[in-house]
């Protein structure tokens, strides 16, 4: 508790010097995230709730903490947002299909040797559940790419108020092109960093390699990355189309 406490101070005090009043909003927002992180984990125990309504809800939620609250409400915030929604409605869909093909819902195996002694007839839709999972997982990397692309093609129509729309949306294109390979190797090295544990567990069962790719803990984070990279991915052109027309038409 101790060591929470004092890195929670260290993390704060250097957000507040280097960020500025930014950065203490993004200190509050961390712990914003968090509440609503948990007030949606209390309502999936209704089983009346529909989980999937509830994540775009919290998606939505969760944009407008991390690019309004943080950064204002301004053109580069506005066209982010309407980004990342309409990205994760498009990622919606697949994410849907890929839970239902794959089967990585409920437990794995690994977990059930751990809960045996529990029930797991919780009234809940796993496969709902694996959804919303996916959905929250990947909305982060969407929102910063959004915001990674609307702020510096804002700043290029502000220095280059002449420049035209097809000119600006290809200066969006080479942005994202630069933090494609840093984006989705920052979800790959998050994703072996959290289950190292798991992987010196396979390691010491001497699991094989066709088993381990094979197991749904091991398929369902994986899944995890590849959507959240497709995210990154289609948000791109979507926040440069989109801040192009909303800077450039305003001119206009």
């Amino acid at each position: 508790m101790n060591a929470l406490v004092l890195l929670s101070i260290i993390l704060f005090l250097l957000m507040t010097v280097i960020g500025g009043r930014k950065g203490i909003k993004s200190f509050l927002a961390i712990f914003f995230n968090f509440g609503v992180l948990m007030v949606i984990i209390f309502i999936m125990l209704d089983p009346k709730i529909n989980i999937i309504i509830l994540t775009l809800v919290a998606s939505v939620v969760i944009s407008s903490i991390n690019l309004f609250f943080i950064n204002d409400i301004n053109s580069k915030t506005k066209t982010a947002f309407l980004s990342s929604i309409i990205t994760i409605v498009i990622l919606f869909i697949g994410i849907v299909i890929i839970t239902e093909k794959s089967m990585i819902q409920g437990f794995a195996e690994e977990e059930i040797r751990e809960l045996s002694g529990f029930s797991l007839h919780i009234g809940i839709d796993f496969v709902k559940i694996g959804i919303s999972v996916i959905i929250m997982s990947t909305i982060g990397a969407i929102i910063d790419a959004a915001i990674a692309i609307s702020s510096p093609m804002r700043e290029i129509h502000f220095h280059n108020p002449t420049i035209n729309r097809k000119d600006l949306f290809r200066s969006g294109l080479n942005i994202g092109r630069d933090i494609i390979g840093t984006s989705t190797n920052t979800l790959l090295f998050a994703f072996f960093g959290g289950f190292l544990g798991l992987f010196i567990y396979f390691k010491d069962l001497s699991f094989p390699l066709g088993e381990i790719v094979n197991s749904k803990i091991f398929s369902a984070e994986i899944i995890t990355i590849l959507c959240a990279g497709i995210g990154v991915i289609i948000v791109i052109p979507i926040t440069s189309w989109i801040t192009a027309l909303v800077l450039v038409g305003k001119e206009k």
